[in-house]
């Protein structure tokens, strides 16, 4: 029998406040009345599942995926990187990793994004891994702009990537954010100061990473995403991972 480690149990009180005036659109969205506990199907468990061949050989590089290396995406270029691990930083192989951000300027490729920055014509801002036998992932990509948003009189959102991390289906999904090291815009974001606890935001902040960057090419940051435990990433739609 494989030893599984030592039993962590559940701490509800690091979940992001669903409630924070400050983040406009948290007043209507949070819940008013008790949550309803939902018995799930083996369905919404188990399937349907993605299928790995499915991926393309520039999936994870968002500088070129979106024209199929015709042409490069526009900004600074850098690479993203980590493992996805479980509460006893065990490696969970084969999982799907997908990323969207805004492109250098700050514009969301979408059509309800009117930020004055231009769009790049040759940048689509999202990709798609699967983590290897060690659950590494890795992302090559351009530095996200910083853009504001209608919350308060000059509210700015910090560079930031968004992530999705699927389970064995994709019932199984947990989404969360990563900013980046040595961005004055996190202690300023309403959305980041949801998460009370400075530790458990720190975990969000992908660290610079000089030995895995490129001389003349790109520099590196690291960021692990881990499920559950005492280290576990924040998620939007979970109060735990998987």
């Amino acid at each position: 029998m494989t030893d599984q480690g030592v039993l962590i149990p559940r701490n509800r009180e690091i979940h992001p406040l669903p409630y924070y005036p400050d983040y406009k659109t948290s007043v209507p969205r949070s819940p008013n009345l008790p949550l309803l506990s939902m018995e799930s199907t083996p369905t919404e468990e188990w399937g349907p599942m993605f299928g790995h061949n499915l991926l393309g050989p520039l999936d994870n590089n968002l500088i070129l995926n979106f024209t199929q290396g015709k042409a490069p995406a526009v900004g600074e270029r850098i690479l993203v990187h980590g493992r996805v691990l479980d509460e006893n930083a065990r490696p969970v192989p084969n999982t799907l990793v997908e990323i969207w951000q805004a492109n250098a300027g700050g514009r969301y490729r979408h059509v309800k994004d009117t930020y004055f920055a231009p769009l790049d014509p040759n940048f689509g801002g999202c990709g798609r891994t699967i983590t290897d036998e060690n659950g590494y992932y890795e992302f090559l990509t351009i530095r996200p702009g910083a853009y504001p948003w209608p919350n308060r009189a000059n509210d700015w959102r910090p560079m930031h990537i968004h992530y999705s991390i699927f389970g064995h289906g994709f019932g199984q999904r947990l989404i969360s954010q990563m900013y980046f090291e040595g961005d004055p815009l996190i202690d300023r974001c309403p959305i980041a100061a949801t998460i009370q606890s400075r530790s458990q935001l720190d975990r969000l902040v992908a660290p610079l990473d000089m030995s895995k960057a490129r001389p003349h090419d790109f520099l590196a940051y690291k960021f692990d995403i881990v499920l559950r435990g005492r280290r576990q990433t924040m998620f939007e739609n979970k109060i735990e991972g998987m």
